[in-house]
C-alpha cells in the first residue's frame, strides 16, 4: 500500500464522515417520522406509521403560523426585492466617493442583531401610527391608523424587510456589475425613453438576479426567529410554534414537517435542475442551427 493509497483513503472517511455529519440528523429525523413511539424515535423501529402526518395537518397552531410565515415571506419578498433593486441602481451611479458611505447605510441593518431590529421596529412603528392616529382624531376622521397597520404580521414584514433588502441588494449587485452601459445608451441613441430602457433591457438582463433575490428572501423571511419574535406581537410563525412546542416536549409530527420541507427542497431543486439542462440543450440546439445556417449561406454564397 502506497502513500497516495492512504491519503485517498483517508480523505474518503473524512468526506463520508463531512456528509453524516450533514445529512445523519436529516436521516434520523425521517426514520422519526414514520414510526410508531410517541417520542421520536429511529432504532428501535418498531412499525410503520403515516399518523404523524395526520396529526401535524390536524395541529391548528401549527397550521396557522405556516400560512403566516407565508404570508409574511411574501410580504418581505413584495417590499425588499424593489428596495433592494433600487439601492443596486443608485449604487451603480452615484458617485464613487459616496458609494463607500452608501453602502455601509444600506448594509448596517445585516450586521444589527435580529433582537435590535424587532424591538425597534415595534417601538418606532407604535409612536408613528399613535401620531398618526393623532392626526386624524384632529382632521375629524374615524380612521384608526394603528388599529389598521399596527399587527404582529405588518411589523414582522416591517422588520424583516430591513435587512432582507440589503440581501436582495448584494445579489442584484453582484449581477449588475457585468451589466454592459453601452446597451443602454445605444436603446437611448435609438429614441427609447429612460423607462423603456429599464423594463426592455436592464430588467430582462437583472432578471436571473431578481428571481434568486426573490427566492433567497422568502427563506430567509420564513426561517426567521430572533426579529420575528419581538416583531410578531401576539400572532404566531411557524418558526415561533416550532419553538413553543420544542420547549414544551418535542414530538414526531415535527419530524414530519421535517420530511415535508425536506420533500419540498428536493423537488424544487429537481424540477429547477431538469429545466436548467432544458434550457441549456435548447441553446445549444439554437447554436448549431445558427452554425448550419451559416455553413449553408456560406455554400451557396460560394457557387
Amino acid at each position: 500500500m502506497s502513500s497516495k493509497h492512504v491519503i485517498k483513503g483517508m480523505i474518503g472517511f473524512y468526506i463520508l464522515l463531512f456528509f453524516l455529519y450533514l445529512f445523519g440528523p436529516l436521516l434520523v429525523m425521517s426514520v422519526t417520522a414514520f414510526n410508531t413511539p410517541n417520542y421520536p424515535t429511529a432504532i428501535p423501529f418498531e412499525g410503520f406509521t403515516l399518523d404523524w402526518f395526520v396529526k401535524l395537518w390536524n395541529h391548528r397552531a401549527m397550521m396557522d403560523g405556516l400560512k403566516n410565515s407565508i404570508i409574511i415571506g411574501l410580504g418581505v419578498v413584495a417590499i425588499s426585492v424593489p428596495v433592494g433593486l433600487a439601492a443596486a441602481i443608485i449604487m451603480n451611479q452615484i458617485y464613487h466617493r459616496a458609494r463607500g458611505l452608501f453602502y455601509l447605510v444600506t448594509i448596517s441593518p445585516v450586521l444589527t442583531p435580529g433582537v435590535i431590529i424587532g424591538i425597534s421596529t415595534v417601538i418606532f412603528w407604535k409612536d408613528f401610527f399613535e401620531g398618526g392616529d393623532r392626526v386624524t382624531a384632529l382632521l375629524g376622521l374615524d380612521w384608526s391608523v394603528k388599529g389598521t397597520f399596527y399587527k404582529g404580521i405588518v411589523l414582522a414584514i416591517f422588520g424583516q424587510a430591513s435587512f432582507v433588502s440589503a440581501y436582495c441588494l448584494l445579489i442584484i449587485m453582484a449581477r449588475l456589475q457585468r451589466f454592459d452601459r453601452a446597451q443602454e445608451e445605444a436603446a437611448l441613441d435609438l429614441g427609447a425613453s429612460y423607462p423603456q430602457v429599464f423594463w426592455h433591457i436592464l430588467l430582462p438582463f437583472l432578471k436571473p438576479a431578481l428571481i434568486s433575490a426573490a427566492v433567497i428572501g422568502f427563506l430567509s423571511s420564513f426561517e426567521n426567529y430572533n426579529t420575528t419574535t419581538f416583531a410578531i406581537l401576539a400572532d404566531k410563525t411557524l418558526v415561533t410554534v416550532l419553538a413553543g412546542e420544542a420547549r414544551q416536549g418535542t414530538t414526531p409530527a415535527l419530524s414530519a414537517l421535517a420530511v415535508i420541507i425536506i420533500g419540498i427542497s428536493l423537488a424544487g431543486a429537481i424540477v429547477y435542475e431538469v429545466m436548467k439542462r432544458r434550457e441549456e440543450s435548447m441553446a445549444e440546439r439554437a447554436k448549431e442551427r445558427a452554425k448550419i445556417a451559416e455553413r449553408g449561406e456560406v455554400i451557396l454564397g460560394g457557387t
